[in-house]
């Protein structure tokens, strides 16, 4: 990602790449599996492995690998999928699921420190991304869960909870209330509030 690799280009072999890298030829396997899993690299039997164009084959892992250049795209996507999410969470409105996130408003109203704050917002979004019945949601927010979780220092979306609280509060009366236009919008304005805090 950095460069050292054209996309297309042959890494060296792996005694040489282990050598240069100062490890043992074991964790560099594992490195170099978890890379092919992720998308950068092409292992071929019986050829060399070449580098990927990750912008073309990455997955969501590479993002944990990006840090803080890609806060602005991560934040502004997450507005987009929250807005989604929250319709259909509102459209197929589930009693216990509506109570659950009606729950998380509350408990995130009375955190006192901001990672409990930041614990609590990624709970709720779990919630809601579980009460829209949308897989890939679900599966978006595990992908995303890593950075978000390591980069909280730059990430502090949760941080104003009593600016914040009223707003996780309407969001879960719209889903509880089945006004998917009132959630969209309510998740919107929630997100680019959190955004503009971590951007500004």
């Amino acid at each position: 990602m950095a460069g050292r690799y054209a996309p297309g280009e042959k890494l060296p072999r792996q005694r040489e790449l282990a050598a240069d890298l100062g490890v043992t030829l074991q964790p560099l396997r594992e490195a170099l599996k978890r890379l092919e899993q992720v998308g950068v690299v092409e292992a071929r039997h019986g050829d060399a492995t070449r580098v990927r164009d990750w912008r073309a084959h990455g997955t969501l892992d590479v993002l944990a690998h990006l840090g803080p250049a890609v806060l602005g795209d991560l934040l502004e996507a997450r507005s987009l999928m929250l807005r989604e999410m929250a319709g259909l969470a509102a459209e197929r409105r589930d009693e216990l699921r509506g109570q659950a996130i009606a729950a998380l408003a509350e408990r995130f109203a009375g955190a006192q420190d901001p990672r409990v704050a930041a614990d609590v917002d990624f709970a709720f979004f779990t919630e809601v991304a579980e009460a829209a019945g949308n897989l890939v949601f679900l599966l978006i927010l595990n992908g995303i869960r890593g950075v978000y979780f390591e980069h909280l220092d730059e990430l502090p979306v949760a941080a104003d909870v009593a600016g914040l609280a009223p707003a996780y509060t309407a969001l879960a009366d719209a889903i509880v209330a089945g006004d998917a236009p009132a959630a969209r919008d309510t998740a919107f304005a929630l997100a680019e509030a959190q955004r503009r805090a971590v951007i500004a």
